[in-house]
């Protein structure tokens, strides 16, 4: 009884909220589609023990604080019924009409999407990055038809990730990376303010909860002084503007967790390098209005060099404008100043949701509401181009929510692209053509090589050629670093360069073959072959060598894939292997290693495949240096021993039943970049009793970091019991051996 009295007082707060904005014809709609959601949720529970109705009542409540429609509350409140109740489509199709049932049916195909799920089952790592990537797809299909479908489901996230201490740990962290990585830059593209620091930050205290923890007590510490600086500031700051700008509001703000977070873990900056903790906004009426504001704050308090971003004359991609500056006053306290107007600082706030938020005029909001689409259609027109939809997950991860840079051409116009980029970047980012054309640039008036990485605030001048057939270079692919422009230079070999590609891609093909012991005849290989380019749904198998030459598709990726089919349909030689002929007796060596009809040899293990007591085993004797011991999977190791160049040098081997000894081996960690990662690592190691014998890490491109281990074991389920206990440290995302 308690829990139906609450469930009827959040609906009462959820009404009382959309009657303050919607009619009352909307309003009965709403109760008709909380009664039916009601209705068909009678009895079912959430993971916390509490009705299940709550979940679409916060998620309505998430949509109305967006100002979002009547249709797409209606779709909220009903969200779920059609995949987890007897409630159809057709009926509620027939109840609520087709586009309330459109939005339901987008928002429960997105429910399927998994990003980077661990499931075990799943039987290749390339199959699920394919599934993973095609559900994406249709995301961005489903976007691209109804935008509310996506701002639904980033509410519906959003709850989800409030309630998220109620699912299992490994749960909890595959949600979390998942909307780190897909739904928080989807969000900031969408330009939704609101939802994407929500997301980012509950992201965050699920994937590292030690440097979050770290954050908050910064915060913490900086609160009570922090709160008053922004009050004194903004006073002081008002005392001035009024004289000139009439009607200023002005607001104060802390910087975000994962704002924070990115900077500290992700750029090695410590909490007192950070320059925009606190940050003063101004809103004002007009454009003119916004640079007085600057200028009375220029004159106030003294800006730092660089730290000015003028994003009212070069908007954001998510359509964000204003002007952002960094300033330092007799406190000593660095603080950063945005000034924008009321319509700019709605787009801020509400992003695409504005369209729905505020009326701000027919032409100008369908202009910017098209404009904020735009991407989406970019991305789905590239992967189009290039036939692989795992682009469209690259681009996502790498384009949607990035540092940019502002670059001037020769004429005065502002190219704003990616952090990191090249002189190849920045001429596709003009134009296809331009970049197609490009032999060369300029930076300043000076010559600089293709690679150059463009910054902020220079003149780039692209130098092109009118040569018929004249065209960008295979290596442009590793230099670029937009997943734009590698889209356009795959476009442009996929048109102009078929049987180069043809040549290209049965080259590449052969070459990943001998280079993994895949040994098939001519008819084998032709059907193998076949079968393959079906898979990646290729017409004939020259559009699938066509795809590998223009860079559509990479063997690399595919390689899990063929080697398994591979071994479950052609390579017999694995149980050759166990049928080596016996030379003589065996007889043991003092290495914990038995080699067949040698006594007494020089027993070295294999550095490619670091064999321990445990792995099947063979040997290969080697002139002058004894045996060296391989795992019968290695690479090394011919598939068919009888049939190789030298069979005889090929020797049974296996492990002592009481060996003793210690081995060497290498394990590599995909981590969450964070101070502090390496001791627990460590700390971990060391608490298992096991000797180190190397250890390394590198930063990654995408904000972690892989840490290399090399330890002494006594085999292989000592191996497996360490690599248990390093999973369990925070901010290990995978460990492989």
């Amino acid at each position: 009884m308690a829990a139906e009295v609450n469930v009827e007082k959040l609906y009462g707060e959820l009404r009382e909220k959309i009657a303050a904005v919607h009619g009352e014809d909307e309003l009965k709609i709403i109760d008709r589609a909380f009664e039916t959601a009601r209705q068909y949720h009678n009895g079912q529970l959430r993971r916390s023990g509490e009705p299940y109705i709550i979940h679409p009542i916060a998620v309505a409540g998430i949509l109305a604080d967006l100002g979002m429609d009547c249709q797409s509350l209606v779709a909220a409140l009903l969200h779920d019924v059609v995949e987890d109740t007897p409630y159809t489509l057709e009926q509620l199709r027939d109840n609520f009409g087709e586009e309330v049932a459109t939005l339901v049916d987008g928002v429960t195909k997105l429910g399927k999407v998994q990003i980077n799920s661990r499931d075990s089952s799943a039987p290749t790592r390339e199959s699920r990055e394919e599934q993973q990537a095609e559900n994406v797809r249709k995301m961005l299909l489903a976007m691209s038809k109804d935008i509310r479908v996506i701002i639904v489901k980033l509410a519906d996230r959003l709850h989800n990730m409030r309630t998220l201490e109620f699912v299992s740990p490994q749960k909890q962290r595959d949600k979390a990376l998942e909307t780190l990585e897909i739904y928080g830059p989807i969000s900031h593209r969408l330009g939704i303010r609101s939802l994407k620091e929500e997301l980012e930050d509950r992201a965050i205290r699920f994937l590292d909860p030690v440097a979050y923890a770290a954050i908050e007590e910064n915060l913490r510490n900086l609160s009570r002084s922090g709160n008053d600086f922004l009050e004194n500031t903004k006073e002081k700051i008002l005392a001035r503007v009024q004289k000139t700008v009439p009607g200023a509001q002005i607001s104060g703000r802390i910087k975000s967790v994962h704002g924070i977070y990115r900077k500290m873990y992700m750029h090695g900056k410590q909490f007192d390098e950070i320059y925009d903790i606190y940050a003063v906004r101004i809103i004002v009426d007009t454009v003119i209005d916004c640079y007085n504001c600057l200028g009375i704050i220029h004159d106030m308090y003294k800006p730092l060099p660089g730290r000015f971003k003028d994003y009212i004359s070069t908007p954001k991609p998510n359509m964000y404008q204003s002007l952002h500056t960094t300033v330092i006053g007799k406190e000593g306290i660095p603080f950063e100043v945005q000034i924008r107007t009321w319509e700019m600082h709605h787009t801020a706030e509400y992003g695409i949701a504005a369209h729905w938020k505020y009326k701000l005029g027919i032409s100008n909001s369908k202009k910017s509401f098209d404009e904020g689409l735009q991407w989406i259609r970019e991305m789905l027109e590239a992967q189009q181009e290039t036939g692989d939809v795992r682009e469209i997950v690259s681009s996502i991860k790498t384009d949607l929510i990035p540092d940019e840079v502002f670059v001037y051409t020769p004429r005065g116009d502002v190219i704003n692209i990616p952090q990191g980029s090249t002189v190849i970047d920045f001429a596709y980012a003009i134009h296809t053509e331009v970049g197609n054309k490009m032999t060369g640039a300029k930076v300043d008036g000076r010559m600089v090589p293709i690679d150059y990485v463009v910054k902020t605030g220079e003149i780039v001048e692209i130098l092109t050629s009118s040569q018929p057939g004249k065209g960008p270079s295979r290596d442009w692919l590793n230099i670029a670093k937009s997943s734009q422009a590698r889209s356009k230079i795959r476009t442009w070999f996929k048109r102009e360069r078929r049987d180069e590609n043809i040549a290209e891609g049965k080259a590449e093909v052969e070459r990943e073959f001998k280079r993994n012991y895949i040994r098939l005849s001519d008819e084998d290989y032709e059907a193998f072959m076949k079968k393959l380019a079906e898979r990646q749904h290729m017409d004939s198998l020259d559009d699938f060598y066509a795809a590998i030459g223009f860079g559509g598709l990479s063997v690399n990726r595919l390689m899990p894939y063929i080697k398994e089919e591979y071994h479950r349909n052609y390579d017999k030689s694995r149980e050759e292997v166990k049928e080596l002929p016996v030379k003589t007796a065996s007889k043991k060596n003092t290495d914990g290693v038995t080699v067949e009809g040698i006594d007494n040899c020089l027993i070295k293990f294999s550095r490619c495949c670091n064999p321990l007591p445990g792995d099947p085993i063979i040997g290969f004797i080697t002139r002058g240096h004894g045996v060296s011991i391989h795992k019968q999977g290695c690479t090394n190791v011919p598939r068919d021993i009888n049939n190789c160049a030298e069979p005889d040098r090929w020797v049974k081997a296996m492990w002592n039943k009481d060996v003793k000894e210690e081995y060497k081996a290498t394990i590599s960690m995909t981590c969450l970049s964070r101070i502090g990662l390496m001791a627990d690592v460590s700390m971990q190691v060391a608490n298992m009793r096991v000797n180190i014998s190397d250890i390394n890490s590198r930063d990654t491109k995408d904000g972690r970091c892989i840490i290399s281990i090399t330890v002494k074991v006594s085999g292989i389920e000592h191996l497996k019991n360490l690599i248990s206990k390093i999973e369990k440290v925070d901010g290990v995302l995978s460990v492989e051996r």
